[in-house]
C-alpha cells in the first residue's frame, strides 16, 4: 500500500513535472503563443528550473535545450525511483537504459500531449471557439494537420484530419514506440 501511494506521488509529481517541461520545449518548438492562461501556466511553473539551467545549458538550433534536457533529467529521476520501488536490483546502475527508457518514455509523452491537444480542439470548437487556448492549440496540431488536410478532403464539410491523425498517433504509440520501449527495457 506504501508502494502505491509513493508510485502515485512519483506518478502525479515527477512525470507531471517531466512532461510540464516537455511541453514547454514542444511549445517553444513550434512556435506556439505562450500569452495565454496555459502557457503562463507551464511558465510559471517551470521557470525555477530552466532559467537556471539556460545559464549553463546553450540553446541548440534555437530550441531551448535546457528545458528538453531537464524533461530528461526528470524523467530519468522518476525511472529510477519507480525501478527502486519495484524491488530492481541495481547489482550496476543501468546508465544507458534508463537514457534510453527516458528518451522513449518522453517522446510517447509528446504523443500523448498531441493527442490532447486534438481532442481539446475538437471539444472548444463545438464549445467556445474562440478561446485564449485556440491559437495555442492551432499552433500545436497545424504543424500535423495541415499533410493530412492536403490529402483528405471534407467530407460533407467536415474536416476529418483530426481524427486520421488521432488513428496515426495510436499506431505510432502502439508499434514504434512500444518496439523502442522494449528495446530500452533490455538495456536495464
Amino acid at each position: 500500500m506504501l508502494r502505491q501511494t509513493l508510485q502515485l506521488l512519483l506518478d502525479i509529481f515527477l512525470q507531471g513535472f517531466a512532461g510540464v517541461l516537455l511541453f514547454r520545449f514542444l511549445l517553444q518548438w513550434l512556435r506556439a503563443p505562450m500569452r495565454n492562461p496555459l502557457g503562463e501556466f507551464i511558465m510559471g511553473i517551470s521557470n525555477f528550473m530552466v532559467l537556471p539551467a539556460r545559464r549553463f545549458i546553450p540553446p541548440a538550433w534555437k530550441l531551448d535545450s535546457a528545458s528538453l534536457l531537464l524533461a530528461l533529467a526528470v524523467e530519468f529521476i522518476y525511472l529510477g525511483l519507480t525501478l527502486s520501488l519495484d524491488g530492481y536490483p541495481f547489482v550496476h546502475f543501468p546508465l544507458l537504459g534508463l537514457l534510453a527508457l527516458s528518451a522513449v518514455k518522453l517522446f510517447k509523452i509528446s504523443v500523448y500531449l498531441l493527442m490532447s491537444a486534438l481532442v481539446a480542439q475538437a471539444i472548444l470548437s463545438w464549445v467556445n471557439p474562440f478561446t485564449p487556448l485556440a491559437p495555442l492549440l492551432a499552433a500545436i496540431t497545424h504543424r500535423f494537420l495541415r499533410p493530412l488536410q492536403r490529402v483528405l478532403p471534407l467530407v460533407g464539410n467536415i474536416d476529418l484530419s483530426p481524427l486520421l491523425l488521432l488513428v496515426i498517433c495510436q499506431i505510432i504509440l502502439l508499434v514504434p514506440i512500444a518496439m523502442l520501449e522494449s528495446l530500452a527495457v533490455r538495456l536495464l
